[in-house]
């Protein structure tokens, strides 16, 4: 399964649960800040070692993707092609880890 066809799920189930499958069904910084919410939520979960089951961090993590793939097929987004593409950018970037807290192996 490609993520076009994830997405079409997406929407199936957000039409038959009503969380809107058109741009005029929603409203696109609630939608951002729901994804955020998720994050939060991913974020807790990993802190206090619950990592699998209901929420724990693998199923945050997929919350996020499910959240960010609904917004996508809404806004017509071609998510895989954004993705590739920003592969292929980053392919090409240095990051200047000597100027940054970050770990890096």
């Amino acid at each position: 399964m490609n993520l076009t066809q994830i997405i079409e799920l997406i929407l199936a189930q957000a039409k038959t649960k009503g969380f809107g499958t058109k741009p005029e069904d929603i409203n696109v910084a609630e939608k951002m800040v729901l994804i955020h919410s998720e994050i939060s939520e991913a974020y807790e979960a990993y802190r206090h070692k619950n990592i699998d089951g209901p929420g724990g961090f693998n199923e945050e993590l997929a919350d996020i993707i499910i959240r960010t793939l609904h917004l996508a097929g809404i806004l017509k987004i071609d998510i895989e092609k954004e993705i590739l593409n920003k592969i292929k950018t980053n392919n090409d970037r240095n990051w200047p880890w000597d100027k940054m807290n970050e770990k890096h192996s």
